[in-house]
């Protein structure tokens, strides 16, 4: 019964990436016909069908980077207005920094477990 576990893993992992291949390209069709790259969401009803299409755009901030440019131009102060600061583990480092300095630090950190992820292949 294990072993049909696997397989039926296997199997529905190969359709959910069969899916989301087949819903892209589908996606990117209407992105084509639609025409607009532009930030922001655009509402209309089309054919009998009511059509939502959402583009947005990720950024990522270098924080070191800006707060040299903020130091350098005496914008300091709207750093905090502007951006979100988000500590975040380096756990690597964390983890080979003496008991005394992470024990006293782990008070802020919280953990929780997350869902187990899988990579099943079948030997040859």
């Amino acid at each position: 019964m294990t072993v049909n576990l696997y397989q039926d893993w296997m199997n529905a992992k190969e359709a959910e990436r069969a899916a989301v291949e087949a819903r892209r390209a589908i996606e990117d069709q209407l992105a084509a016909k639609i025409g607009t790259s532009e930030e922001g969401t655009v509402t209309f009803k089309d054919a009998g069908y009511s059509i939502r299409y959402t583009v947005k755009m990720n950024r990522t901030v270098d924080g070191d980077k800006l707060q040299e440019i903020a130091t350098a131009n005496g914008l300091e102060a709207y750093l905090s207005t502007l951006f979100r600061w988000k500590p975040e583990l380096r756990l690597s480092a964390w983890k080979g920094t003496t008991e005394n300095i992470t024990k006293a630090l782990a008070e802020a950190i919280t953990t929780k477990p997350g869902r187990p992820g899988f990579d099943i292949s079948k030997e040859n």
